[in-house]
């Protein structure tokens, strides 16, 4: 954990803002008065930085080949080749101009972090080496093979929504340490939240474990149920933008197709109709959040559509291989099974969707987060 001595407040606040969107294709300049101090990520292996690294559990991804485009082919924890959706929304310095002060909010697609000012990396909340700083900008609790489910937490001793939460609390009483209540008020009412939870709870603890005592709509209906108890939760600690990320087409998983896609490897339509249920469900619950916390923006973002269509038409991107992953012979593979004995491990990685048997390449995610930002930025204003 971390421990700095407090400080008093010498964090500039929010005089006159744009925020600025940096795409490969486009500058989207937001309105005057809006920004966007931190970005603040809750979740399982797509968005989880490191955070196992520091904790005892099997689900790991800080050993070779994970990381292996990585700067300088470090693995850090990440699950898959190099960086993941959460890198992707950079957070930028302070740059001051005819005494205007922007904030840069930049997707970093084809510009080198370094020549626009970018931080980008976000940052595990548990990595040793988090400096003070870094807190002002955000951080990723998040944490591989979690869910909904709590069960599905215990079950792989990672952290759990609600040790996810006690660990925002913790960086809460830092930022106050730093600059002070309201300052930390500020900062957390227009930060960006993002949640990124569910396919773990569908594929493997209902698939393995629930069926038996309960159908899918009844486990989709509890999935729905603790995912609106740690929104309502987090909106009482402030958040206020909050973007919920839906589950995806787990089906078409090169893990999935490997165990019920028969001889062909098809998608499994089954466990697609239950992403598909599940994202219905959650859905109308965001809806319903909405109408009753009016200050606040809870944005579904369909990340299902966008990652199906690259999986059924992988050459209209110039990708050649959807149905297994680089890792191993991509087909089972992934956390200890994707390592550096196995000699299967592909040599091209941008030919691939999937980089272990459940987790798309850094390409893929450069993809996607592309056009997930265009599509619901002004969503969350």
């Amino acid at each position: 954990m971390l421990s700095f001595s407090s400080s008093s407040s010498t964090v500039p606040l929010f005089v006159s803002f744009f925020i600025i969107l940096c795409t490969s294709n486009a500058l989207v300049k937001l309105p005057e008065n809006e920004t966007v101090p931190a970005v603040i990520v809750f979740g399982d292996s797509i968005v989880d930085p490191g955070n196992n690294n520091n904790i005892v559990t099997i689900a790991k991804g800080n050993f070779p080949p994970y990381g292996r485009d990585f700067d300088g082919g470090k693995p850090t924890g990440r699950f898959t080749n190099g960086r993941i959706p959460s890198d992707f929304i950079g957070l930028s310095k302070w740059e001051i101009d005819n005494a205007m002060i922007y904030w840069v909010f930049c997707l970093n697609l084809n510009h080198p972090a370094e020549e626009l000012g970018i931080k980008k990396l976000l940052p595990a909340y548990l990595d040793p080496t988090l400096q003070p700083a870094d807190l002002l900008t955000g951080v990723s609790f998040a944490s591989g093979a979690s869910g909904y489910d709590p069960l599905t937490s215990k079950l792989s001793q990672v952290l759990s929504l609600s040790d996810q939460l006690e660990l925002f609390k913790e960086y809460i009483g830092k930022l106050k340490d730093m600059v002070g209540e309201e300052g930390t008020n500020s900062i957390l009412s227009q930060s960006l939240f993002l949640l990124v939870q569910g396919s773990n709870d569908i594929a493997e603890t209902y698939s393995v474990i629930r069926k038996g005592r309960y159908d899918f709509p009844t486990y989709a209906d509890l999935m729905v149920g603790w995912a609106s108890s740690f929104l309502k939760e987090l909106y009482g600690l402030r958040a206020r933008r909050i973007g919920v990320f839906c589950a995806p087409p787990l089906g078409c998983l090169p893990s999935q197709r490997s165990i019920g896609g028969g001889k062909q490897r098809e998608c499994v339509d089954n466990i697609n109709e239950e992403s598909k249920l599940f994202n219905d469900k959650l859905s109308s619950e965001l809806d319903s959040l909405n109408t009753n916390f009016l200050l606040a923006r809870f944005v579904y973002i369909d990340i299902y559509n966008p990652l199906l269509g690259l999986i059924q038409n992988p050459q209209k991107l110039g990708f050649e291989v959807a149905d297994k992953g680089c890792c191993g012979t991509g087909l089972i593979e992934v956390a200890l099974l994707c390592n550096k004995f196995n000699p299967f491990t592909c040599d091209d990685v941008s030919k691939y969707v999937f980089w272990d048997s459940f987790h798309p390449t850094e390409r893929v995610y450069k993809i996607l987060i592309s056009a997930i930002i265009q599509q619901y930025v002004n969503k969350f204003l």
